[in-house]
């Protein structure tokens, strides 16, 4: 699931109308379904876009930190220019009339770069022939090395190296809403998000990874962990936000 369609779930987990929700949070209320579409290019900016999130997740109970993170993977401005930036957060105005270039200006600059070019393969072609004509030394002996027993027992690779197969070790991570429905966010040591969004009541989830997993839990008095094959039970009471990390040794 999206950002955009989280938020929206949220909310009628929360038994709120956009119109309830726009009068809590002080958003007009088209900003608030173009929000819940994927759409947060009128929030004024990526620092408002952020702001308003924040502010409905504590109007709906949830911890900010998982809509963020979430906002961050789907929105990120990484690949945006340090132009579009300043033009999205109203820093400077975006240019009506691009610079236009005389195309007299770019034939000139194309048979320079021509001319250039073959100058310069006359160049090597000229020193290639006078290298060619210069006598070449006569080669010497070859010498041909070899290896003694010991040396060519050592360079190869024993069998039983070779067919040894490495065992990775994982973590395994279950987690069950049995008591009542959460918000999880959970990543590996890499930091790649392996689920994001909310656990129903009486569904579980199971996670592995090689080093580490990552959880946020929303609810911890609402589920049970299992993490390689021990039971946990409950991390926390109802209502708490609890953030966790297991390893293969856990």
């Amino acid at each position: 699931m999206s950002l955009g369609s989280l938020l929206a779930q949220a909310r009628k987990d929360a038994g709120l109308s956009l119109e309830q929700l726009a009068a809590r949070t002080n958003i007009r209320m088209t900003v608030l379904q173009e929000i819940e579409r994927d759409n947060f290019k009128n929030c004024g900016g990526e620092t408002y876009a952020r702001g308003h999130i924040r502010n409905i997740s504590v109007i709906l109970g949830v911890d900010p930190l998982l809509f963020l993170s979430l906002y961050e993977q789907e929105q990120s401005a990484i690949s945006k220019s340090i132009q579009e930036l300043l033009v999205e957060n109203n820093v400077m105005r975006k240019s009506e009339n691009s610079h236009k270039v005389s195309w007299k200006i770019l034939i000139v600059i194309s048979l320079t770069s021509l001319a250039i070019v073959a100058v310069a393969q006359i160049i090597i072609s000229n020193r290639s022939d006078s290298k060619v004509s210069i006598a070449q030394p006569k080669p010497s002996k070859s010498v041909v090395a070899t290896l003694s027993p010991s040396e060519s027992t050592s360079s190869s690779a024993s069998p039983t190296a070779s067919n040894a197969t490495t065992t990775v070790k994982t973590v395994e991570v279950k987690i069950s809403a049995t008591r009542a429905k959460s918000w999880l966010f959970v990543s590996d040591s890499a930091g790649r998000t392996l689920f994001s969004g909310q656990l129903a009541l009486g569904n579980s989830k199971t996670f592995n990874a090689e080093a580490q997993i990552n959880i946020r839990v929303g609810n911890a008095g609402g589920v049970d962990l299992v993490v390689n094959g021990k039971n946990l039970g409950a991390i926390g009471s109802n209502g708490q936000v609890v953030s966790v990390s297991y390893g293969v040794n856990s």
